[in-house]
């Protein structure tokens, strides 16, 4: 397998603006930093899946080709795509930005968590010097954005993370983090808002329905899509506490670390 680099710029070439090519550029090295958070191979159908509502696939796989130029990223024979040092520098300080740009506009100007996602999204390429400077300075203590997703520099993911759908039957789980890609709908951050199921949260994941995931929080039980439920990512309480000297299933009742889970 063999990997092609064309020489041209680096990092700097990408314009702020949110405009125009630079900016779909920009927009899709952003995309791909996230999904390289997941420790997964990136293939190109990814990015181009990802950015489906802001561009056409011709228009994405051009602006890959652009970033490959740059030095941004290789793409081997088979389209997967590898960020360059460069490059993982370069996405690392837009993720940074954003991420702290989601944390100021929730703890300091009150904007709803399930809104401060795609206000960020248009704030971050425009976001001057100092500005970001000021930013950085109220947003000292945080370590990740409203979401649970690191903010690079200051904190980063955990390798015993798993998504909901892979967590046991009757097992506890935790919410560590919600996916970048939930921001990219409306729809899914307004359910989650609605349905409490924000970092920190505690569940027990019941028995699937017929048309997805039963989870239980507190004293309720309600179905999650199986789209919603690959959004959610935690930690097993089973491996957080293998202290226990039992593997019995979670059971009405049961105290918890975060609370009681209820009937």
């Amino acid at each position: 397998m063999t990997s092609r680099v064309v020489h041209l710029s680096g990092a700097d070439r990408i314009d702020s603006n949110n405009n125009g090519a630079d900016g779909l550029e920009r927009a899709c090295l952003e995309v791909i930093a996230v999904l390289s958070e997941r420790r997964e191979l990136v293939a190109t159908p990814q990015v181009i899946h990802w950015m489906r509502a802001r561009a056409l696939a011709p228009s994405v796989v051009l602006a890959l080709q652009r970033l490959e130029q740059k030095r941004l990223i290789t793409c081997d024979d088979v389209n997967v795509v590898h960020l360059t040092d460069e490059g993982a520098a370069a996405g690392a300080r837009i993720l940074r930005r954003r991420r702290l740009l989601e944390r100021f506009l929730n703890d300091t100007l009150k904007v709803p968590w399930h809104e401060v996602y795609r206000e960020a999204k248009h704030l971050e390429p425009i976001l001057s010097p100092v500005m970001e400077a000021r930013v950085e300075a109220l947003t000292a203590q945080a370590t990740t954005c409203p979401y649970g997703n690191p903010i690079p520099g200051r904190s980063e993911t955990h390798h015993d993370e798993q998504l909901l759908v892979a967590a046991p039957i009757d097992s506890w789980f935790v919410i560590s983090r919600i996916d970048e890609e939930a921001g990219e709908d409306s729809c899914a951050l307004q359910f989650l808002w609605t349905r409490g199921l924000r970092p920190g949260t505690p569940l027990v994941r019941r028995p699937d329905a017929h048309d997805g995931l039963v989870v239980q929080r507190a004293d309720r039980r309600f179905v999650v899509s199986r789209r919603i439920a690959r959004f959610l990512w935690g930690r097993s309480t089973l491996s957080l506490h293998a202290h226990r000297q039992t593997s019995q299933p979670a059971q009405p009742g049961d105290r918890f670390p975060f609370g009681l889970i209820g009937h």
